[in-house]
């Protein structure tokens, strides 16, 4: 990736509506060179542009980060797991656990079932550590491209 791309994406990053000629001016751009660039971006998966929201806010009152072990492969678990719609973040870890899962739910009731009918049943899945999120401090992804 060149510098102008990474200039690019931390344009977006401060603001997702920015103009492409306004991106264009600070990389030294034309738009359409912008647009072309943006697009492929996108294309390679590189990035997404999407609205960010506070759970809460639009009615997802329950929001946990759940730990799991599992026995054996763990890319089974893991796909099963990121293909569940409740599963925001998914990662496998080498820690305390095998995999990171966060999950956003509507209620306590949602989220119990998610767990306890979904994640717990899948072949593979030894168990599970829920951290339950009380209130959200922090939610950015301003980190740039370094």
């Amino acid at each position: 990736m060149d510098a102008v791309s990474l200039a690019i994406i931390e344009q977006l990053q401060e603001d997702g509506r920015r103009p492409y000629a306004a991106i264009g001016k600070a990389v030294g751009l034309s738009e359409a060179a912008v647009r072309q660039r943006v697009q492929k971006l996108l294309d390679q998966g590189v990035m997404q542009i999407v609205a960010v929201t506070d759970p809460l806010t639009v009615g997802f009152r329950r929001q946990a980060m759940v730990g799991i072990d599992v026995e054996g492969d763990v890319d089974p678990v893991a796909d099963a797991v990121a293909a569940m719609p409740e599963a925001e973040y998914v990662v496998m870890t080498a820690g305390s656990h095998d995999l990171l899962v966060e999950i956003v739910c509507e209620d306590d009731d949602h989220l119990l079932e998610v767990i306890n009918k979904r994640i717990r049943a899948l072949p593979g899945v030894r168990s599970t550590e829920s951290f339950v999120y009380l209130k959200l401090k922090k939610q950015t992804y301003m980190w740039g491209t370094r």
